[in-house]
Order: C-alpha cells, then structure tokens, then sequence
C-alpha cells in the first residue's frame, strides 16, 4: 500500500537527492501495510515528483527523536524544534531507495479531485 504526502519542495529534493534521510511527522498513518510515501511537492512545483519505501518509523519525544536523527536530518535542530513545540510525541520515517520520477505527476493523475492531502492521503492499489 501507498500514501501520498505534501512535502515542502526544498525537503522533498533533500529527500530525491539522497541528503535527507527522514522525513518529520506530527502524526502519521496508523495502517502497518503502508510500505511506500509518494511525494508531492507542495507549490509553487505543485507535482508528485517521486517516491520512497519506508525502512521504519520512529516515534519518541522531539528530543530522543533528534538525538537518534539528526546526522541525516536534513533540517536545522532550530526548525526541528520549531515544527514539535508543544509536542510530546514526534514521529521520524526513515527513508530507504528514493526515486524520482522522469516526469512529474499532476495530482489529477492520482487524485481525481487533485486536492493536495494537509498531511496524507492513502491512495488506491
């Protein structure tokens, strides 16, 4: 199973590039069959530009999760603690073989109302 996340474009290319092993969550899908995050860049690129499977998903505190994360972040630890104020919970999920697409997707192809989900969406086999 699949899930498209909304993903600022600099951190989806972080991501594509190899340089940003994790992507940060306030709360993540609950469905355990969920081996592969698309990824659409959210505007201005506005496209779904590639994919990634997921090694795992961590959840702790903000600050266990940068200690285990933070070499391969991607992010400063300032807008890491930014993004979790007031959380006690934060989820990371590690990244494994992302590849980008040839040609980038519009939502419609995926989404026939091609509304961008605000954290995920699960998507159709």
């Amino acid at each position: 199973m699949k899930v498209l996340l909304s993903i600022k474009p600099e951190f989806a290319d972080r991501i594509l590039n190899g340089d940003k092993h994790f992507e940060f969550r306030k709360a993540v899908f609950k469905n355990a069959d969920v081996k592969t995050v698309v990824i659409y860049a959210t505007k201005p690129v506005g496209k779904v530009i590639g994919e990634f499977d997921i090694a795992e998903v961590l959840e702790g505190t903000p600050n266990k999760l940068w200690k285990v994360t933070r070499e391969y972040a991607g992010i400063s630890k300032a807008f890491f603690e930014e993004y979790f104020e007031g959380r006690d919970t934060a989820y990371a999920i590690r990244v494994q073989r992302p590849t980008r697409y040839s040609r980038p997707l519009d939502l419609t192809e995926l989404l026939p109302r091609g509304v961008a989900p605000q954290s995920f969406q699960y998507l159709p086999a």
